[in-house]
């Protein structure tokens, strides 16, 4: 692996045995998004002088000290820096936040330096990152094509080398669709996993999680380590692991229960994610895994999608009412692009108790979905996305079809909803490369509370079939 494509944790051993220095570190990231970056506007607020001056003072003695870092534009802000949730309200306001969260906190005190924020679409909505506030990120492997979203910026950036790691989050499949498009890996953790504080308990009642992307499953471990965990007031939290989840990289996951599910009773699944799927359950079998066709039969009740929409509506209302009473100003249509605007207005028009209503469907379904691993499984199987890249540009909203984009979106993204809805862990994996040399993600569920399994059999498929040493055509 070149220097270029260290990961976090290798870069962290440099600093701690002397062999580099924090600044060093960061002004050789700072050179990799100059260069990189205006091919695909990954970065949209470089903080590189006060990144340069932090890591010249006394960083935290964490496990990733002196490693550069960057946080996606979107819920995880950091103090006095500016933060636009790929609006142009907030862009047009220059709105900066005052204090970090608990999350961002933690990233500090792991020892990461922030060298900027990362472009997302306007408020996480789109699994595309083509913000009308700041163009598109364009995919390293294929600059014409989507990195996903909305932790799209972050996914670029790590890819193409700028930095080892990057934060994400995750209230659709933000993290996963993203690693999937990228050739990263994406974890969302469990429901309650990491902290929303201190402004939030939870967001869009419990839809939303933060963590990370990466290029290894050790970052993704150790990353995990340092920031989970409840912070005072917390509404829940996920059990506590016995032990540290850095510490399940590289140990025996046992021989395994897995069901495989590539079909959707939502649209149609290219062959290409079939493929790697089928590809990834062979890897399984070989490696001593019991595979076979199974899934929970609540993942194909039709219902699930307009519960899900009634929640995901309502809470793009109440986002856009917050950032309004934020700056005691009214948000308005022209303010937010045609799909936000129609999001916003679908969500004023449901009343408490169907909003209710919805919020109970949902919680039924998340038992019927864990009774299947109660069954006697241990993971499923799904493709992350249901194809390919997309090419930029197909997930356009225009005023007199505002929704466009939603239903394209629900083409691509029928695996990784379900699983904050239920608050399981998933994990997308960069296990396959079509003929166009695009990755293909490949998703794996377990159990709430169980992201240890999860990091057991990633790093086993790590191992099997490595992935560090292919990097896409734009990258360090």
């Amino acid at each position: 692996m070149s220097d270029d494509f260290l990961d976090a944790t290798a870069m962290a051993e440099l600093v701690r045995t002397g062999e580099a220095s924090p600044a060093e570190l960061v002004d050789a990231a700072i050179e990799r998004i100059e260069a990189l970056n205006p091919a695909l506007n990954a970065v949209i607020t470089p903080r590189f002088e006060a990144a340069r001056t932090e890591a010249s003072a006394n960083l935290p003695d964490g496990p990733f000290r002196g490693v550069p870092f960057l946080l996606k534009d979107l819920l995880c802000h950091s103090a006095g820096d500016r933060l636009c949730e790929g609006m142009s309200f907030l862009r047009d306001l220059g709105h900066v936040e005052e204090e970090d969260t608990v999350l961002a906190a933690r990233f500090r005190r792991a020892g990461f330096v922030f060298l900027g924020k990362t472009n997302t679409p306007e408020l996480g909505i789109l699994p595309t990152t083509e913000p009308d506030a700041f163009g598109p990120t364009r995919n390293p492997w294929a600059p014409d094509r989507s990195t996903g979203g909305s932790s799209g910026g972050s996914a670029a950036a790590v890819a193409s080398g700028m930095v080892p790691a990057a934060h994400g989050n995750d209230g659709g499949g933000s993290i996963r669709i993203p690693a999937s498009e990228c050739g990263l890996v994406g974890l969302k953790p469990s429901r309650g996993r990491t902290s929303l504080g201190p402004a939030f308990g939870d967001v869009m009642s419990g839809l939303v999680c933060e963590h990370a992307v990466t290029r290894s499953v050790r970052d993704c471990a150790g990353i995990l380590d340092a920031v989970a965990g409840p912070a005072p007031g917390d509404p829940y939290h996920a059990p506590q692991p016995r032990r540290p989840y850095l510490e399940e990289v590289g140990a025996d996951p046992g021989r395994l229960r897995i069901g495989t599910f590539a079909s959707t009773p939502f649209g149609e699944v290219h062959a290409d994610c079939a493929a790697a799927v089928a590809e990834t359950a062979g890897l399984l079998e070989s490696l001593g895994h019991h595979v076979e066709d199974a899934h929970p039969a609540a993942l194909e009740d039709a219902d699930l999608t307009g519960n899900f929409l009634t929640v995901w509506s309502v809470g793009t209302a109440w986002n856009v009412d917050y950032w309004g009473r934020r700056h005691a100003r009214e948000v308005r249509q022209e303010d937010v692009e045609p799909l936000t605007w129609a999001l916003v207005e679908a969500g004023r028009s449901f009343a408490g108790p169907q909003y209710l209503a919805a919020v109970e469907w949902l919680q039924a379904f998340t038992r019927k979905m864990a009774s299947w691993w109660e069954s006697g499984y241990d993971l499923l199987l799904t493709p992350t996305i249901a194809e390919p890249p997309p090419v930029l540009g197909q997930f356009t909203s225009p005023p007199d079809n505002p929704l466009a984009g939603l239903f394209r979106a629900g083409a691509l993204v029928p695996f990784t909803p379900p699983f904050n809805v239920t608050g399981q862990p998933a994990v997308s994996l960069p296990l396959g490369w079509n003929r166009d040399g695009l990755p293909i993600g490949s998703q794996l569920v377990a159990a709430y509370g169980r992201e240890d399994l999860l990091i057991r059999v990633a790093s086993q498929l790590e191992t099997a079939r490595p992935w560090s040493t292919r990097h896409p055509a734009i990258s360090a």
